[in-house]
């Protein structure tokens, strides 16, 4: 932590006994392993304590910021994956051709480009330079509480109140950094769908399937594709999960009021309540992907079961 969290709270010029009272009812005078019991225990009964910060349950203020990162991570990779696939099936079929070296390079640059590089650029020509872009933020002061909070996805409350202003302009300021998002991700599943694609393609039975006279189509999206389909969802469902923990540094640049964000300022602030509760629900994310993963081999090739 940056700074001592009693001292977040308190202020650094309080008195030194309203700083032991503070800290004793926070319970850090104890020794560390009778913490980590108390808040295990409390834990357990789904209580993540109060932000310092908002001075919320850390359970609302999750409840609150996660729709957002949500809403910004499946935009993202619905993107990617659309994006990423194709180009991966075709790199692998085109291997050593130009289109195989621009998809490469293509892929390489979204994963080399720091992202937040790539945030600040698409800022300065979309916002600054052209003027086609919203700013930063997830919409316009306008529309501001205008739109009933149901759901919290912004685009989904915006259609539910039929509010076409307030959904194109969610819209809007959604592009920028899901676009950011989905380029960083596209890139590595283009890398891995082009990989298991390659090996794939050397396979025996794909001889035999041109051998009986399958169109190119068939073979490559029915018996190839359909081959790699099992290993393909582990990569979208870790890259999605990456995605919902917060891309810290897509929301901060684009001042998008989601987890990542939340768990930055929280930190920055010395909030542990807040920081240690937004941990467990990235570790959370990653055990339920990789949970439903599992599951959906199960449903995808038989041989699992």
């Amino acid at each position: 932590m940056p700074i001592d969290p009693v001292l977040a709270i308190v202020g650094d010029r309080a008195p030194q006994d309203v700083v032991e009272q503070t800290r004793a009812a926070l319970g850090l005078d104890r020794s560390l392993p009778v913490q980590f019991a108390l808040y295990l225990g409390r834990l357990l009964q789904g209580d993540l304590g109060r932000s310092v910060m908002t001075s919320h349950s850390v359970v609302d203020d999750i409840a609150r910021f996660f729709p957002a990162t949500l809403e910004l991570a499946t935009v993202a990779i619905v993107i990617a994956t659309l994006a990423g696939v194709p180009l991966g099936v075709l790199a692998a079929v085109r291997q050593g051709t130009r289109t195989d070296h621009a998809i490469r390079v293509l892929c390489l640059a979204g994963h080399s480009v720091p992202i937040f590089v790539l945030a600040l650029l698409t800022l300065l020509i979309f916002y600054a330079t052209l003027g086609i872009a919203p700013g930063p933020g997830r919409q316009d002061v306008v529309f501001e509480d205008t739109v009933p909070a149901i759901t919290n996805l912004l685009t989904v409350d915006a259609l539910l109140a039929g509010d076409w202003d307030a959904f194109r302009d969610a819209v809007a300021h959604l592009l920028q950094p899901a676009g950011v998002l989905a380029w960083f991700s596209m890139a590595y599943i283009a890398r891995m769908t082009r990989a298991f694609m390659l090996d794939a393609l050397s396979g025996e039975y794909i001889v035999t399937a041109h051998a009986k006279g399958l169109s190119a189509m068939r073979v490559i999206w029915r018996h190839a594709f359909g081959n790699i389909a099992v290993r393909l969802v582990t990569v979208l469902a870790l890259t999605y999960a990456g995605l919902l923990e917060g891309a810290v540094v897509t929301e901060t640049v684009f001042s998008w009021p989601g987890l990542g964000q939340y768990l930055t300022v929280s930190l920055l602030n010395a909030d542990m309540n807040a920081v240690l509760g937004a941990t467990l629900v990235v570790g959370i994310t990653y055990l339920v992907f990789n949970l439903v993963a599992d599951l959906l081999y199960r449903l995808m090739d038989p041989r699992v079961r």
